[in-house]
Parts: structure tokens; sequence; C-alpha cells
């Protein structure tokens, strides 16, 4: 009688342990398209006012019918050195090479049509060909162009985030244990400091290390002509990424540990940490269970609140450096008026940062169980 009891409780606590995983697979899986529609609605928002902002209200469209004009007329009037025409057929030949230049360059649509259409080549990154741009391969494809760049801002703001979260992470855990103390009281006079752009530090770091004592490059990805071999080739890139990747890190390193350190001490005065000390249990094992792991979902919130201002930064910082990315493309794209890579590489870099959050929601979850259990519930 006994036996058969103990056997139906073990079967209700294993089918109810089914149901609570299911229940909670799907409360994650509503979580995770909530955030994947927000997600793919802000980024539409997002390309769509960058292609407007692009157009600069009609400004580029004027500049590229004046630049087919110019280029026409240039051409006509080198036929007509070479081959002597009528006034009348000048003109005519003129207005007809620009009507189809024009037309091939979709002008002769109304721009909110056109702007659809580029919203939606944007979306399934058919970005068309550049205007005057061109990669170091010679493509005009505007594709080719930011699958070049791609890597060098991926290495760069791949580093930089790793190490900040890291070096973060470990030195607002060991100010948390010394509270007041002399680098406590550092950390905060010096938190204001992360309001000044990576860039400005860039610069500085430039006449310091580079100017002055001459141990760094000024900037650029490697030397000139490129080391022969992979080893040397790797410490050149190495090199040449000490400053930016230090300009990224710095700016953002002070008022991080001070945040994270505030969430340390809050989670640390909690009465079931004084409970666990009570038991006996080691400070490294406290820290551990009870102060890092509640911890982590306020710092991957606030390291993703973050990386919108490092991704922000990273344009005029890679430019301040000649860094060969996504930055120094769309700055040079912007000053061209080249509207395509414009549009390019804000896509890009919009999507690289969307998944980025997206994939630190993931982390969110896994280490924050009231998202599992739909709030708590």
């Amino acid at each position: 009688m006994t036996t058969e009891i103990n056997n139906s409780s073990l079967d209700r606590t294993v089918e109810y342990s089914k149901q609570a995983s299911r229940a909670t697979a799907k409360r994650l899986f509503r979580f995770f398209i909530r955030r994947l529609i927000l997600l793919i609605i802000t980024i539409v928002i997002g390309v769509y006012v960058t292609i407007i902002i692009a157009n600069m209200g009609g400004y580029v469209d004027t500049i590229l019918k004046a630049t087919i004009r110019e280029e026409v007329n240039m051409m006509v009037t080198e036929m007509h050195a070479k081959t002597p025409m009528a006034d009348n057929v000048r003109k005519s030949m003129v207005e007809r090479e620009v009507a189809i230049r024009e037309r091939l360059a979709g002008l002769d649509q109304p721009f909110i049509r056109r702007s659809f259409t580029h919203l939606k080549n944007a979306l399934t990154l058919n970005f068309g060909r550049a205007r005057f741009m061109v990669s170091d391969h010679g493509s005009r494809f505007v594709r080719n162009i930011i699958l070049e760049r791609l890597p060098a801002t991926l290495l760069l703001m791949g580093t930089s985030q790793l190490l900040l979260f890291a070096v973060s992470l470990f030195l607002a855990l060991v100010l948390s244990r010394h509270y007041g103390s002399f680098w406590d009281k550092i950390v905060v006079a010096l938190s204001p400091t992360s309001s000044i752009p990576p860039w400005f530090y860039g610069i500085f770091f430039i006449l310091f290390f580079a100017a002055g004592l001459k141990i760094l490059p000024f900037g650029g990805m490697v030397d000139a002509p490129p080391p022969p071999t992979k080893l040397g080739y790797f410490l050149s890139v190495l090199r040449h990424m000490i400053l930016p990747a230090l300009s990224l890190f710095i700016s953002s390193l002070m008022i991080s540990i001070y945040s994270w350190r505030t969430f340390f001490l809050i989670y640390s005065s909690e009465d079931y940490v004084d409970t666990a000390k009570a038991k006996g249990l080691s400070p490294r094992a406290i820290e551990r269970r009870y102060i890092l792991r509640p911890t982590l979902p306020n710092i991957i919130t606030s390291f993703a609140l973050m990386l919108v201002g490092i991704w922000t930064g990273a344009t005029l910082t890679e430019t301040v450096f000649l860094w060969p990315g996504l930055g120094t493309t769309i700055f040079e794209a912007v000053n061209r008026y080249d509207t395509a890579v414009i549009v390019g590489t804000t896509i890009i870099q919009a999507y690289l940062l969307g998944i980025t959050v997206f994939l630190l929601d993931f982390l969110y979850a896994i280490v924050d169980p009231r998202v599992k259990l739909g709030g708590g519930k």
C-alpha cells in the first residue's frame, strides 16, 4: 500500500515537472517573439527615418540631377568638338540623355514612392550601387564596400566591448568589498569622465602616445607595406588597434564600474546575504551565489544601454584613427553625398546593434528566473 502511494506521488511530481517545463517554454517563446517583433519594428522605423534624413528633404536629389546634367553636357561637348552638330541637335541630345540617366537613377518618380522602394531594398540588404565610392577592389556595389569594411569594425568593437565587460565586472566586484576605500572614492570621483566621447580621448592618446612618445602609430589598421608573415601582420593589427580600442574602453569604464559596484552593494545588504553569512558560507560562495547571480540582470541591462552609446561614438572614433571600418565608411559617404552607402552602413550598424541586444535578451532570460516564469508567477 505504501509503495503504491509513493509511486503515485512520484508520478504526480514528474507530471507536474513536465507541465511546469512546458509552461516555462511557452512563456519564454512568447517573450522572445515579443522582443523580436519589437526589434523588427524598431529597425524598420530607424531605416526609413535614415532614408528620409539621408536625402536631406530632396537636397541630394537636386545635387544628383545637377551632377547628371553636368556630366551629360561635358560628354556632348566632347562629341561636338570631334563632330560638330547644330545647337538644336545638341540640346535635344542633352535632354534625351539626361532623361534616360534620371530614369535609371529613379529620379523621375516621386520621392515618397522611391523611399518605400529604398526601404524594401535596404531591409533585404539590396543596397544597389554606390554613386561615387568604390571598394578597395574597385567594386561599386554597396554590399561589397560594406562587407570589405565590416570585419574591421567587428574586430574593434568586439575586442573593446568584451574587455570593457570583463574588466568592469571584476573591478566593480572588488570595489564592492572595499566600500569607502581610497580607490572606491577615486572611481566615484572619476565616473563623470565617462560623459566624454571616445573620439575625444582618442585625440589625446594620439598626441601623447603617437606624436609625443612615438611608441604607437597615429592610425590605420596595419603597417604600410603590410608585413609578409601572418604573425607579423597579426602583431601589426594588434599594435594599431591599441589606441582606438583603448579610447572606446576608457570612455565607458568608470561609469560601468561605478554603476555595477552600486548594484553589488545593494544586493550585498539583503537579508538573505546575512543569512548565508550566518550559515558559515565562504565569502566567495556568497558573492557567486547570492550577490553576483541576482545582480547579473541589472548589469546586462546596463551594458545593453551602454552599447548604444559605444556604437554611436565608434563612428567618429574610427574616423579619428583612420580605422577602415563602417564608421570611416559612413563618414566618407556623408562627405560625398553617397546616399546608398549612407543608408547601407547605417542599416548594417542597426542590424548589428539589434542582434547584440537580442542576444543579451537571451542571456537575460537565462540569468533572471523571473523572465522564465513570466514575472515570477
